[in-house]
């Protein structure tokens, strides 16, 4: 079966989708990817075919290439209806019915923010689905109708008028079912799935165990910003000034486009490092300091770890309320984000068993969830049937 994975071009857009592609293709199925052309590199990289469509945000016009690259303040209905699909789909969708009539996929699978791949399939005639990978907005999904229309018109497609386009046929969803907002449910395609990270975990394996092995018998704390949306000015500074006297093993990720000798000299129990694959450290740490992104959440949660979270873009701030809801973690909002009550959070977490013991009852169910050979299984059904499957 030949199947064709769709995505925004940010890491944390196609992250997600590996573990499910590579299943894919253990399951003896033909797998390839279509996104722009600079995501193109990492993902030819890890062994997969790409098909470069649409263009990348800073080569579109001046008027709109500012939209594309949005200002992480912006208003999100903003992102999704003028940048996630006026933008970013509309360029795609040319390219991408292009490479569908030559390539012929039997399914297209896609990360839920990219918009053009399920118009394209509809046009085509194949079935879709889309992958969770953010907090479930369905008032964004309701917003996006009359721009997903227009691009629908543009190829011949009638009007989608109860807006069920995006999520027709299936939506795959990594959350434990108690991270699920029962005031805002799930559509009735939703099936679990389950959540595995990826990070690029191989080449600095030997590297890392190295020195997590020397950290002393004291709480570790993992901090992180994200790998994109992680120029927040003075909050790493701030989370290392709160933490770096107090009797822990502070680990903190700045990103890559930050030097750690910006920091200076640190006593041997902290540690300042651009990037550190979570799939290697988090079974050593006691609690996540963190951004708030959608995966960064999930794997602290299939960890069993509690969080603090300072939300600071995007879906962050509905994770983090969700995870404040279900008592895993502490939150931090914008007019906090102090040394003073960043250590007063890191300090209630550690010190009360519950936060704790909330991650782990989340984990389980993680850990209950489908495995990817099921999750396989559905989709060769979905594309056999070519009709929408309802969860029972």
């Amino acid at each position: 079966m030949r199947t064709l994975f769709t995505t925004q071009a940010g890491s944390g857009h196609w992250r997600p989708l590996m573990p499910l592609a590579k299943a894919m293709q253990a399951a003896g199925h033909d797998v390839a990817f279509a996104t722009t052309p600079v995501a193109c590199a990492p993902l030819g990289d890890l062994g997969f075919r790409c098909f470069p469509v649409g263009i990348d945000d800073w080569l579109i016009e001046p008027g709109a290439a500012q939209t594309a690259r949005h200002d992480p303040t912006m208003p999100a209905a903003t992102v999704w209806v003028d940048v996630f699909v006026n933008i970013r789909a509309t360029h795609a969708l040319p390219d991408l019915l292009t490479t569908c009539e030559a390539w012929r996929p039997e399914l297209l699978v896609r990360e839920m923010t990219e918009l053009a791949g399920c118009v394209a399939a509809e046009r085509i005639g194949i079935p879709h689905a889309a992958v969770q990978v953010g907090a479930w907005r369905p008032e964004l999904h309701a917003l996006i109708g009359p721009a997903l229309d227009s691009l629908r018109g543009r190829v011949g497609l009638r009007s989608d008028p109860k807006r069920t386009m995006p999520f027709r046929y299936l939506l795959l969803t990594q959350v434990p079912p108690r991270f699920i907002d029962p005031v805002q449910p799930l559509p009735a395609t939703a099936h679990p799935m389950r959540y595995l990270p990826f990070d690029a975990g191989s080449g600095a394996q030997e590297q890392v165990q190295g020195w997590i092995e020397t950290l002393e018998a004291r709480p570790t704390v993992y901090a992180t910003l994200g790998t994109v949306n992680n120029r927040t000015p003075g909050l790493a500074a701030a989370i290392l000034a709160a933490l770096r006297d107090e009797p822990i093993n502070l680990i903190l990720t700045i990103g890559p486009n930050a030097d750690p000798e910006e920091f200076g000299e640190q006593p041997p129990h902290v540690r300042v490092e651009q990037y550190v694959p979570q799939s290697l450290l988090l079974s050593s740490c006691d609690l996540v300091v963190c951004h708030g992104g959608f995966g960064t959440v999930l794997t602290a949660l299939d960890a069993g770890l509690p969080l603090v979270i300072i939300p600071t873009a995007a879906d962050q701030p509905d994770n983090a309320r969700r995870c404040a809801d279900l008592g895993v973690a502490e939150v931090i909002g914008p007019e906090q984000r102090t040394p003073e009550a960043i250590q007063a959070a890191v300090r209630a977490v550690l010190s009360e068993p519950r936060y704790r013991r909330s991650a782990e009852r989340l984990r389980a169910q993680m850990r209950a969830a489908p495995d990817l050979p099921n999750t396989v299984g559905l989709l060769e059904q979905l594309a056999r049937k070519k009709r929408p499957l309802v969860a029972r």
